[in-house]
């Protein structure tokens, strides 16, 4: 189970007309939001990344509203874990399990989620907040995580699992943003 003292948010590459471009981005992006501020509520830190952003563009404003004092860390590899600075900052959390939103999720999502599994963490991938330009390939993406030993969650169940119960102090505040 997930505990708010042993879990991370990596949100990755929301970016410019990529994200636009995602299949049922709606969706993805009303999840990725209500992650994000759940994750704020539960005072659980976040890492940002941003593919190429001189060739992708910055972080969506909706999403990059949501970031504020959490500087997006720009890469060029598609895994996340290839960017020494990602790796750095991700250790120094000492935290083990990895909640992970974005995209796209059969290419950065999911090399991101082999090489930490590779490198011993838990992935979460939180399947309502990742997607792909096409539905196809993030189903495969999806697969070929949970083959890997990746755990597939969602949005709510994430929220829910982090407070454990009812009688949690921020359990009104997490429900109003899954409302």
């Amino acid at each position: 189970m997930l505990t708010a003292e042993n879990t991370i948010l990596a949100v990755i590459d929301f970016q410019g007309n990529l994200a636009q471009a995602m299949a049922d981005r709606n969706s993805l992006f009303d999840n990725a939001k209500k992650i994000i501020r759940g994750m704020k509520v539960l005072e659980i830190p976040l890492i940002v990344t941003e593919q190429i952003p001189a060739k992708l563009g910055p972080t969506i404003p909706e999403i990059a509203v949501l970031l504020e004092g959490v500087l997006p860390i720009a890469k060029e590899s598609f895994s996340c874990c290839q960017n020494e600075f990602f790796m750095d900052t991700l250790k120094a959390t000492g935290r083990k399990s990895i909640l992970v939103a974005g995209i796209e999720t059969h290419i950065c999502v999911y090399q991101t989620a082999l090489d930490l599994l590779a490198a011993g963490y838990e992935v979460h991938i939180i399947s309502d907040a990742v997607s792909s330009r096409t539905a196809q390939n993030r189903e495969i993406g999806l697969h070929l995580i949970r083959n890997a030993g990746g755990a597939l969650t969602c949005t709510e169940a994430v929220l829910f699992e982090l407070l454990r119960t009812a009688a949690h102090e921020k359990f009104k505040d997490i429900a109003n943003i899954v409302k």
